[in-house]
């Protein structure tokens, strides 16, 4: 669906922001509309020149100082699903009226596992300015891709540079090394309009070391058209106030569907600027840390302030990441 834009803008607020096996498909129920044949994925391909810069362009400090995206729907934007304008919260945060669920604070995930492993902070720079995110590594044919937000790869018509992925990130340490993401995709939807119902990106890293990303850190499943209404749990690396980036914070909870504007999943939970791009898994096990991925946290109503919305993995996701895993 075309749509229209509000202005839109990044917040600048002070502050920084799996090993498991790929699923088939769930339960089919309905999901968003989804177009018919078109492109699978929008791609951009960075230089090498630019994959060796992002390297080292990261030092500690940045990574600590980096800002986090933040989309927030306004009433007027949610409407016609609008491009999102931004606010002091982060990419999806609380509970919508009429919907059995509260609110829930995030808080560290202390229970290990390879989520602690697999997920981690993606850093880039977005019309010159150094920004943050989070991102999951999957399992893939190439043992390469991420999954994260749509927003976290291209926003406002401009692709994000200096793209690095840091599993496990550790207050401005990166144990499993920093990698740079040689390609960067998203729906064809999110790269034509911006359309929150398929807010995904997804990056393929290069190699690091002569190792592959899930060599290294692990990997989680997927699941798509797995249908709506089921326990998950999110992660990510929330960084404005009461969150500082530095900690995987978590959520969990009975998700619903959103009844107001969007076709996403919805979750009680807190989390800020800068868990953008944050895995949702179900089926998770937390004496594992494994589950399946079905979304990511995308963005939250600014009328809502304590429930975040992730799009649903169908058939236009798919066709994402099959085009990332086989790149």
């Amino acid at each position: 669906m075309r749509r229209h834009r509000t202005a839109a803008g990044i917040l600048l607020a002070v502050g920084a922001l799996f090993t498991g096996s790929l699923a088939g498909a769930g339960t089919a129920t309905a999901g968003p509309a989804e177009a018919g044949s078109g492109p699978s994925a929008a791609v951009r391909t960075a230089p090498a020149a630019e994959q060796h810069r992002a390297r080292t362009f990261w030092t500690p400090e940045r990574m600590r100082s980096a800002t986090p995206l933040d989309l927030r729907l306004t009433p007027r934007a949610a409407k016609t699903l609008k491009t999102p304008a931004t606010t002091g919260r982060a990419s999806a945060v609380a509970p919508t009226a009429a919907v059995a669920s509260f609110p829930q604070a995030g808080g560290p995930w202390t229970g290990g596992g390879s989520v602690v492993t697999t997920s981690g902070r993606v850093f880039f720079t977005f019309q010159g300015r150094t920004a943050s995110c989070t991102g999951n590594a999957v399992t893939s044919q190439n043992a390469s891709t991420v999954i994260t937000a749509g927003h976290c790869v291209k926003y406002q018509g401009s692709w994000h540079t200096n793209w690095v992925f840091v599993p496990g990130y550790d207050n401005g340490n990166a144990p499993y090394g920093q990698w740079s993401a040689a390609k960067t995709l998203t729906t064809p939807q999110w790269e034509a309009s911006e359309d929150m119902n398929y807010d995904v990106g997804a990056a393929v890293v290069a190699p690091l070391g002569g190792r592959t990303l899930t060599s290294v850190v692990g990997a989680q499943g997927l699941q798509f058209n797995g249908g709506y209404n089921k326990q998950m749990y999110s992660f990510g690396f929330p960084a404005a106030s009461p969150y500082d980036g530095t900690k995987l914070i978590y959520c969990s909870g009975d998700s619903s569907k959103d009844f107001l504007f969007t076709q996403d999943h919805g979750l009680g939970c807190n989390m800020t600027g800068g868990s953008s791009g944050g895995p949702w898994l179900t089926g998770f096990s937390e004496a594992t840390g494994s589950g399946l991925q079905a979304s990511v946290n995308s963005f939250g109503y600014v009328f809502l302030p304590n429930r975040m919305f992730g799009p649903y993995f169908g058939d236009v996701v798919k066709a994402l990441y099959d085009k990332a895993q086989a790149s």
